[in-house]
């Protein structure tokens, strides 16, 4: 027996530990894209001037973090980088000129979308604990947000829509990349989103500048956008893109949670159900996954 060879059972247990690690890293990330809601509740600030200045925040902080990028202007890093960039500006708008329920709930459409693209352009396919959770998760989004839909201006809820197709595929062309970096993918769209963001905010009237919106804006900046990067990165290369859109499925419930420990917005009961609806099927889809993973190993 060659003492080099690596038994085929120690292979496939690693790879169901990198699973695991990935969907640990892609709850995390949701947990800190979730933070959005009360940090930018404390932060009186025009849209354009949030987004374009968290971005640019963002940015530093993913350049400090990465050091030497690696720019090698793909097809898919330049695509992931234009599609995250369209996703936040398009968010912005529609939360601006729609309800805030229509934003979040149209744009988490994305799950469909990246199971179809991921099917095609990836050949991976979801697993039937995936598909069964995908309809839980829209069941459990409809009852969250079922106090507060419709409403809102047509180009809001066509650009909140919209988001669900450039978010879905998102994930797509970042898992193209899952064996090089596509961290940098995300430090562009940051760049990008600034680029365009600021010049707006440059028309518009100047908010107060405290010491509190400062704080704000940092921790949207570095925490919300540029950690939650981080653990993006990290686990879109160990799980398929349509585990990790699953996943991040939790943010929409979290959301509203923290701004209701923090600021005492106590969520409708219809909230709580929904939310729960959605924790419980993204964890059983998780869960019955890794025991697969666990089962192939052995």
């Amino acid at each position: 027996m060659n003492p080099l060879s690596v038994p085929h059972s120690e292979t496939r247990s690693d790879q169901s530990s990198e699973r695991v690690r990935g969907m640990l890293s892609f709850a995390a990330c949701a947990m800190l894209w979730s933070t959005a809601g009360i940090f930018i509740k404390i932060l009186p600030w025009n849209a354009p001037l949030i987004a374009g200045v968290r971005s640019l925040i963002a940015g530093i902080f993913l350049l400090a973090w990465i050091g030497k990028p690696r720019f090698h202007w793909s097809f898919a890093q330049v695509a992931a980088a234009v599609l995250n960039t369209a996703t936040m500006c398009l968010f912005v708008y529609a939360n601006k000129t729609t309800t805030s329920a229509n934003a979040i709930l149209l744009q988490y459409s994305a799950p469909v979308i990246t199971a179809v693209a991921g099917a095609l352009i990836l050949r991976e396919r979801p697993r039937a604990e995936e598909v069964v959770a995908f309809l839980f998760v829209m069941i459990g989004m409809g009852i969250f947000f079922m106090d507060s839909l419709g409403g809102g201006m047509l180009l809001g809820n066509l650009a909140a829509a919209a988001t669900g197709l450039t978010f879905g595929l998102y994930f797509v062309f970042m898992r193209m990349q899952k064996d090089g970096s596509p961290l940098e993918s995300n430090l562009l769209s940051q760049w990008l989103t600034a680029l365009v963001m600021l010049p707006i905010a440059v028309f518009l009237p100047m908010p107060a500048i405290t010491t509190g919106s400062v704080l704000a804006i940092l921790a949207l900046g570095v925490l919300q956008i540029g950690l939650a990067a981080v653990f993006f990165a990290y686990g879109i290369k160990r799980v398929t893109a349509v585990q990790g859109v699953l996943v991040a499925l939790i943010e929409p419930f979290f959301n509203p949670f923290w701004v209701f420990l923090f600021m005492g917005e106590r969520p409708s009961s219809a909230a709580i159900v929904g939310g729960s609806i959605i924790v419980v099927a993204v964890t059983a889809a998780s869960v019955i996954g890794a025991r697969r993973a666990a089962r192939a190993a052995s």
